[in-house]
């Protein structure tokens, strides 16, 4: 399931009037259901959005949530990703991308929906690369449904890691990734995402913690216009207190801080890990001491920022030569085909990827 651009690049200068690409998801969670109420209930950040799914299933989500206010949501086949920036308002857009049929049951784990998920988000990560769409916005994928599709990743970063590496004819190593987690008080980057807490501990070497820094200076700068001001969390209560609670300080986080100094990163710390998110949290208008905060493992920079509101988290990954976001959530199968699941960090995620295209656009 690679692409075929060997000893490609790709595009560089996204223009942010090019449509982006909205990927519906697992069809048998809440995907569909958020990606119609965004449709319907914010148009102005839908303008120019389009879907890359199924047609039946994004029908489907809309009889769902017709209820509500007893009004239809057409869904509109499009032939071509142009076709998306002149869709009239309160109307959603898809551009078929192969077919369930037929459909999943609601919150039922299905192979079939697992595939026809990856399939979309390995049709809208070729159109970013190929520079037809400015960014790509994923729905929730359930990771079990990949699995029994036999799939190959276990979620939205390594598929996506692993297509822009081929397309670049790169080995996937040399495309190093990471996880913000944003909302409009804070973000955070990890050095580690997905692993056990010992083995957490073990990635904080020199060269990851650096590498971090490097990806989000990079990432950050054409979003914010300027170099960003990055602290670096410790990995030890009170950052190691001078090694009485850990070396890593010592040995490996504070000599990647210099390191990235030298090369003109905006970088501090590493600072005490429970206070510095307090340090660079913005609030009331007020812009946090920092701009970003890089966590050493996933719950150290997950949990501040999910305490202030899953509803208005967005995954951001950093480090791919395309724009993605996501919501913070999953595909909540609980509340498949109820009609009650939130859409506001869909929302969120639309307009930061929305502002991460015009900046690498300006950028570039």
């Amino acid at each position: 399931m690679s692409a075929k651009g060997e000893g490609k690049t790709a595009h560089d200068g996204k223009d942010p009037m090019k449509p982006i690409a909205i990927t519906m998801g697992d069809a048998a969670g809440i995907g569909p259901e958020i990606v119609a109420k965004v449709f319907r209930d914010w148009p102005e950040a839908t303008h120019g959005c389009f879907v890359a799914g199924d047609a039946a299933a994004l029908r489907r989500a809309a009889q769902v949530i017709q209820g509500e206010q007893g009004v239809a949501l057409p869904v509109a086949v499009i032939g071509s990703v142009g076709e998306a920036v002149s869709a009239p308002p309160r109307c959603i857009p898809v551009l078929q991308v192969g077919g369930l049929e037929p459909l999943p049951p609601w919150g039922q784990v299905s192979a079939q929906a697992g595939l026809a998920a990856a399939d979309c988000v390995l049709w809208a990560a070729r159109a970013a690369l190929r520079g037809e769409v400015a960014a790509i916005v994923t729905a929730p994928l359930h990771k079990e449904a990949l699995a029994r599709a036999g799939v190959g990743f276990p979620g939205h970063t390594e598929l996506l890691q692993a297509e822009a590496a081929a397309w670049m004819g790169k080995n996937v190593a040399e495309v190093p990734v990471r996880m913000m987690l944003a909302n409009d008080e804070l973000r955070t980057v990890l050095v580690s995402i997905h692993v056990a807490l010992r083995d957490a501990i073990a990635a904080v070497t020199f060269d990851n913690v650096l590498q971090t820094l490097r990806i989000t200076h990079a990432a950050l700068g054409p979003l914010l216009g300027r170099a960003p001001r990055i602290a670096v969390a410790g990995l030890n209560p009170h950052a190691g207190e001078a090694g009485l609670f850990g070396r890593e300080e010592i040995e490996s986080i504070a000599p990647a801080i210099e390191a990235a100094r030298a090369q003109g990163l905006g970088v501090s710390g590493p600072w005490a890990p429970d206070t510095i998110f307090m340090r660079a949290r913005g609030v009331g208008g007020r812009p946090g001491e920092f701009d970003v905060v890089v966590a050493m493992y996933h719950d150290q920079g997950l949990i501040p920022v999910k305490y202030l509101g899953v509803e208005k988290g967005v995954n951001v990954t950093l480090g791919l030569p395309l724009v993605r976001t996501s919501p913070d959530h999953g595909t909540a199968f609980d509340l498949a085909g109820t009609g009650l699941a939130d859409p506001s960090s869909l929302v969120e995620a639309i307009r930061v990827a929305r502002r991460m295209a015009a900046g690498a656009a300006s950028a570039a």
